[in-house]
């Protein structure tokens, strides 16, 4: 596979992982009535712009705009980190509970007994940025 080709089909990755985990939390909040708390909240701003960022970069076949998706994803990232803290370690979830009115360390999903929504959101934001970091490299 060509340099180009394989760069579009990376970025094409990449928008389609923002695009599940934008839907995926709209699934979680919107159908399963899940209200989020200000942590979910910080991700989704820090994830939706990512599905537009990409969108465009991979619509015009430019890479380099991309730049504030491989930002973003890294303090996505750092967020869903200290989130996904909050929610499993002890010395943590005193401070998850007084995040708002619906508090930070509530598992609304605990699937094997290990991954919750901020679970889910690091992991998108990892893969989207690995993915760009790995576009840069073979550049």
């Amino acid at each position: 596979m060509n340099g180009p080709k394989k760069v579009e089909n990376i970025l094409t990755l990449i928008w389609i992982q923002a695009l599940v985990a934008m839907f995926g939390s709209l699934f979680y909040s919107e159908i399963m009535g899940y209200i989020p708390c200000e942590l979910c909240w910080i991700q989704r701003i820090i994830m939706y712009p990512l599905v537009v960022i990409y969108g465009v970069a991979l619509w015009k076949k430019n890479m380099d705009i991309a730049l504030p998706g491989l930002i973003l994803s890294g303090i996505g990232i750092l967020v869903s980190v200290y989130h996904y803290g909050v929610q499993k370690l002890s010395f943590l979830q005193e401070a998850g509970g007084m995040c708002g009115e619906i508090p930070c360390n509530l598992q609304y999903v605990n699937y094997f007994g290990f991954i919750t929504i901020p679970f889910l959101a690091g992991t998108a934001f990892i893969i989207i940025f690995v993915l760009h970091i790995f576009i840069l490299r073979s550049k």
